[in-house]
């Protein structure tokens, strides 16, 4: 007998003549806020991203300010005037640590948890591509924006592979001292597209 099913046995047995209970659905499935974009912002924020909300017709300036003459990775299907002045190959994990940064859009962001979430369509790239280099430069247009999670979980489709981002990685250890960069970017810039 394998262990999984020595152990789904004994869990059988264990709620073998048990009642059902009722898992009860009633959770908010909206959220309280009319201005997900400030609410978004707001909540980025406060995981230590940094934030700038402009017109869609001012992001591809606001993308160069912000990149100069970094060397990001730009993967398919990002838009061709959100690309940066200097893109670099990111097809193997030699080039991806090499390189500045990664610039990407994404599928989309819940404005309560300040959470971005990514599921390698076109302009996102694949999980490495989010996770390897150290600055990730988000791009979250307003059409995107969702209160909460069961309206993101609506929009998502669940065979996709899924990155959730809510702010730069971090980690703290037992004494709460909080280290950057752990498993993920250390700078994590987000531009909200109105």
């Amino acid at each position: 007998m394998s262990a999984r099913k020595e152990i789904l046995d004994r869990v059988r047995r264990a709620v073998e003549g048990a009642p059902e209970v009722e898992i009860r659905r009633d959770y908010r499935t909206s959220a309280a806020s009319d201005d997900l974009v400030g609410l978004l912002a707001e909540r980025v924020g406060d995981y230590r991203a940094a934030v700038h909300v402009v017109p869609a017709a001012e992001v591809p300036a606001k993308i160069a300010e912000l990149t100069g003459d970094r060397r990001l990775v730009v993967p398919e299907g990002l838009p061709k005037e959100w690309r940066p002045a200097v893109a670099v190959p990111g097809e193997s994990l030699a080039e991806l640590d090499a390189a500045d940064g990664v610039i990407t859009g994404c599928a989309v962001a819940i404005a309560e948890t300040g959470t971005i979430v990514l599921d390698a369509g076109p302009g996102q790239g694949r999980r490495a591509m989010t996770l390897v280099p150290d600055y990730h430069l988000c791009v979250v247009r307003a059409d995107q924006i969702v209160g909460v999670v069961p309206e993101a979980i609506v929009r998502l489709d669940a065979v996709r592979p899924m990155t959730w981002i809510s702010g730069p990685s971090a980690t703290s250890d037992i004494e709460l001292n909080r280290v950057e960069g752990v498993h993920g970017p250390r700078t994590l810039e987000v531009i909200i597209s109105t």
